[in-house]
């Protein structure tokens, strides 16, 4: 049974599935949909053409789907789609995407997203992330699955962060962060592989091995980013349990546009 306090105000266009509960005083949009089991807090504000998957819990005066902090803007019908699992902490903000792009700002499942973060016009989060207080993404960033964006983490507009990486508190990227990878520092620097990361996924020891070594290949040898994939290349042809990241690792490398943090 969906349960709505009396103080809320749900418009009657908005889409509730089963055993959704709205909390004191929170304000749902026409054009939301909510999925079943999705827990949504005090003064929180869903708006625009959000879409929220099942199971998710919202924490009080987050505000979803706001249009983008982009002066290009001009009422373009772009969407929020989040999906199932997540926790969004208290005050987190998170927009619509721009006809600039693919019109759509999407965020994965069972995220853990604490207190303050801000997701801008048009990124696209992965599953299984952690983002610590006060984390912001500036417009078009992507993250792969169970990155970690460490407090106060500021992310430039167009970057990318690649699956497993990780990023010290007060971070600041202006470039691509590999996969497997972490850094620290304003602006950022490598500062090796996100070894225990790693360990608590699963990753056999041969796998971690074949990373460091990629690491080294990348970091500590003075090639080029064209050289160290051919390198990687020929690590990756060699089969076995760490060739598919290793292969995730070169072909990051090569579809990068900012350059990586080095």
């Amino acid at each position: 049974m969906t349960r709505v306090h009396p103080s809320a105000l749900v418009d009657a266009s908005a889409q509730l599935d089963d055993d959704v509960e709205i909390g004191p005083y929170a304000l749902i949009g026409p054009q939301v949909r909510v999925g079943a089991g999705t827990v949504i807090g005090a003064h929180v504000v869903i708006e625009g053409h959000t879409t929220l998957g099942r199971h998710n819990r919202i924490f009080p005066h987050s505000v979803l789907g706001g249009i983008p902090q982009d002066k290009k803007y001009a009422g373009e019908p772009t969407r929020l789609v989040i999906g199932d699992g997540n926790t969004i902490r208290e005050f987190c903000t998170m927009n619509t995407g721009t006809a600039q792009d693919a019109g759509v700002t999407r965020i994965g499942s069972d995220n853990w997203i604490m207190a303050y973060v801000h997701v801008a016009h048009d990124c696209v989060i992965g599953d299984h992330t952690i983002m610590a207080n006060n984390a912001q993404f500036a417009g078009h960033v992507h993250v792969g699955d169970w990155a970690i964006l460490g407090g106060n983490t500021g992310v430039h507009q167009f970057v990318r962060i690649g699956e497993h990486a990780m990023t010290g508190a007060g971070t600041t990227l202006l470039q691509d962060l590999p996969p497997y990878v972490i850094c620290s520092g304003n602006p950022a620097a490598a500062h090796g592989i996100n070894v225990e990361g790693l360990r608590r996924r699963g990753f056999s020891p041969e796998a971690i091995s074949a990373l460091r070594r990629a690491y080294k290949v990348i970091y500590k040898e003075g090639r080029t980013v064209a050289d160290a994939c051919t390198a990687l290349e020929q690590q990756s042809a060699v089969g076995g349990d760490a060739s598919a990241h290793l292969i995730a690792l070169r072909e990051f490398l090569q579809a990068s546009k900012r350059g990586i943090v080095r």
